[in-house]
């Protein structure tokens, strides 16, 4: 197997484990406070990465502001809305959702770049639908079974984390899209997301000295929650984007983009593990589905 290959599946492992660590900390870090954390730990490690490298060194203007404008759709909105699903509708839940951006990255190229819609793209685009509408309208499963928080969703909660992972799947698409000519133009794949998460790590440091509610924490820490979080920094924005970034140098975009897309099954035997029930039959379907139909809006 090629190398690009092997950085892709490897992305979508640690995406999946990023947010198995993310599902840890509900109730413990709020929202916002853990965004801003998340967002100062992937540009410290991203950034440190990109000085080892000379990335730095790499980046044309345009690119800087072709992955800043990324990091906004990307980083900014996205990732807040896919912590926020977390905590609302679990990982695998989430995980799953976000398979939602390859059909609206076939959307948009469609409406903004001129490009067409093919048949295979378009029953592609009617398998991620069904894995989506059959993992999450699928049979109830018990408490622990299913969510990495170990709680069940319903009615109106279930509704709002469904909408934040649609919102996430449409940032992280329209965030592809913005940063897809940086990187064909050969942006070192760390500095790319330095520039992206560093954007993100400013805007929630400013937003932090407004008084709005849940920008800050009356809660100490303990030193656990802090390594969780910074675990799941570390396996998501900073090291699963970084590896995405790595495969799409060289690597088949289609083939690239089906491989990381393994995210909602890879996190199937993880829930299974740290929960000790499987996931139901319509779950690992879902998932499989959502696979089959990104492979075929890609290939």
């Amino acid at each position: 197997m090629y190398l690009s290959e092997l950085l892709a599946i490897a992305a979508a492992a640690c995406i999946a484990l990023s947010g198995m660590l993310i599902g840890e900390l509900k109730g413990r870090v709020p929202l916002l406070v853990l965004t801003r954390w998340q967002m100062i730990a992937s540009f410290a490690m991203t950034g440190a990465a990109s000085l080892v490298t000379g990335g730095w060194r790499t980046i044309e203007p345009w690119q800087a502001g072709s992955l800043a404008l990324s990091g906004l759709f990307g980083i900014i909105i996205a990732s807040t809305t896919y912590f926020a699903a977390i905590y609302i509708a679990g990982a695998r839940r989430t995980a799953l959702l976000f398979s939602l951006s390859a059909p609206f990255a076939v959307l948009f190229g469609y409406l903004w770049l001129g490009e067409t819609v093919t048949g295979q793209q378009g029953a592609g685009i009617a398998l991620v639908l069904a894995g989506v509408v059959l993992a999450i309208g699928g049979p109830k499963e018990g408490k622990g079974r299913d969510l990495v928080a170990a709680h069940s969703v319903g009615g109106r909660l279930a509704l709002l984390g469904i909408a934040l992972g649609v919102v996430t799947a449409v940032g992280q698409a329209l965030g592809s899209l913005a940063a897809r000519p940086a990187m064909a133009a050969g942006a070192e794949p760390f500095t790319a997301m330095a520039i992206r998460s560093g954007i993100a790590a400013v805007f929630f440091v400013a937003l932090s000295a407004l008084p709005i509610p849940g920008l800050k924490s009356a809660t100490s820490f303990t030193m656990r929650t802090r390594l969780i979080a910074f675990g799941a920094a570390f396996f998501g924005i900073g090291l699963g984007m970084s590896l995405l970034m790595a495969a799409l140098v060289n690597g088949n975009v289609g083939i690239v983009s089906t491989l990381s897309s393994l995210t909602p099954v890879l996190i199937l035997p993880m829930v299974w593990v740290r929960t000790g029930h499987a996931p139901s039959a319509s779950a690992w379907g879902g998932a499989i589905l959502a696979v089959a139909g990104i492979a075929l809006i890609s290939l």
